[in-house]
C-alpha cells in the first residue's frame, strides 16, 4: 500500500499541476530538480545569481539571476521550490520562503519516486522527501522540511518545521522535535525522544534522552556528549 501511494503521487505530478520555479542552483536544487523531471514536471525557470552551465540537470532551463526576477510569475500560475540546501541552524531557507510566502507564492510538496510514503502520514507545505526515504504511518512532517536520502521517519513521529534529517539518519517512533532541527547523517533517535528548538544532533549519534531546545549533540568513543549552545559550558 505505501509503494502505490508513492507511485500514485508520482503520476499524478504529471497532469494538472501547475510548472515549477526552483529556487537555488547548487548540489541541493540539482537533486529536487531531477526528482521534478523525472516526474513530467515542468521547471520554468532557476533562480540563483550563480552560473548554472556546470550542472547538466538545468540544461535548457531559464536561468533568473536575481529573487525579484520571479515576479514575472504570477502566484497563481507557478509552485515554487525551495532548492536551497539546509545547514545546522542557517535560516537561509525560511528567509527565502518568507519573502515569497509574503508574495502569495506557495511552494510545493517533492517526493521521490523511490520514497515511501504512507497514505495516513501527513507533509506540510514544501516538504521533500528525497530517494529511499520512508515515511510511515501516523508520521507528520513540519513545513519546508528535508527528509533526506535513505532516512527513516517511524511511526508517529511529530516533526516541527525547517527540520533537516540527513541521510541515512533514523527517527524511531513517537520522536517529537521543534522547529529548525537538524538531525546529522547516520544519527539514530530512540523511541518517544523529545527534541528542542533548533538543537543539532550530530552525524552518527544515537540519541537515547530528550534534548533541550539549542543543545548541540556529538558521538563519542563510549559515550554522548552534550555540547550546550551557550559557548564554553559543557554537560
Amino acid at each position: 500500500m505505501l509503494t502505490s501511494h508513492a507511485l500514485s503521487n508520482d503520476s499524478a505530478f504529471s497532469h494538472h499541476t501547475p510548472p515549477i520555479v526552483l529556487i537555488g542552483g547548487g548540489g541541493h536544487a540539482s537533486v529536487v530538480a531531477e526528482i521534478l523531471l523525472q516526474q513530467g514536471r515542468e521547471i520554468v525557470a532557476v533562480v540563483t545569481p550563480d552560473s548554472i552551465a556546470e550542472r547538466p540537470v538545468f540544461q535548457g532551463i531559464k536561468h533568473l539571476s536575481s529573487d525579484t526576477q520571479v515576479a514575472k510569475f504570477k502566484p497563481s500560475d507557478v509552485k515554487l521550490v525551495n532548492g536551497v540546501g539546509m545547514l545546522p541552524r542557517s535560516t537561509i531557507r525560511q528567509k527565502i520562503n518568507g519573502y515569497f510566502l509574503a508574495l502569495g507564492y506557495q511552494f510545493d510538496t517533492v517526493i521521490a519516486p523511490s520514497a515511501v510514503v504512507s497514505p495516513y502520514a501527513t507533509l506540510k507545505q514544501g516538504t521533500q522527501v528525497l530517494a529511499g526515504a520512508i515515511v510511515q504511518s501516523g508520521a507528520s512532517i513540519g513545513a519546508h522540511s528535508i527528509i533526506n536520502s535513505k532516512a527513516l521517519i517511524e511511526h508517529d513521529c511529530v516533526l516541527g518545521e525547517y527540520n533537516h534529517i540527513a541521510p541515512g539518519a533514523t527517527m524511531c517512533g513517537q520522536v517529537k522535535t521543534k522547529c529548525n532541527v537538524f538531525v546529522g547523517a547516520g544519527a539514530i533517535v530512540t523511541p518517544n525522544i523529545a527534541i528542542g528548538e533548533n538543537a543539532i544532533v550530530g552525524a552518527g549519534s544515537c540519541i537515547t534522552r530528550s534534548i533541550d531546545a539549542g543543545v548541540i549533540t556529538r558521538p563519542a568513543a563510549t559515550t554522548l556528549d552534550m555540547v550546550e549552545a551557550k559557548e564554553g559550558r559543557r554537560g
